[in-house]
């Protein structure tokens, strides 16, 4: 199992690489920014940014992305 884990200092956002088919749903609702795609995979690069809105939970169609806050 790949998860990529993106630490900030109040919460993680895990990404399972497995399940990432790289939609973009979590880039495009996001409304801070934090997500990115590489290589056709999501990438929560700017992990300081996020307002714990948890949207790029419930947009990811492959339930990939695991917010500690959510």
């Amino acid at each position: 199992m790949s998860i990529k884990e993106f630490v900030s200092d109040d919460w993680t956002i895990k990404i399972d690489h497995d399940k990432c088919t790289g939609a973009g749903d979590c880039v495009d609702v996001c409304p801070s920014d934090v997500f990115e795609l590489k290589d056709g995979k999501s990438f929560a690069s700017n992990v300081d940014d996020c307002i714990e809105c948890c949207a790029c939970v419930t947009a990811c169609p492959t339930e990939a992305i695991e917010h500690t806050s959510c």
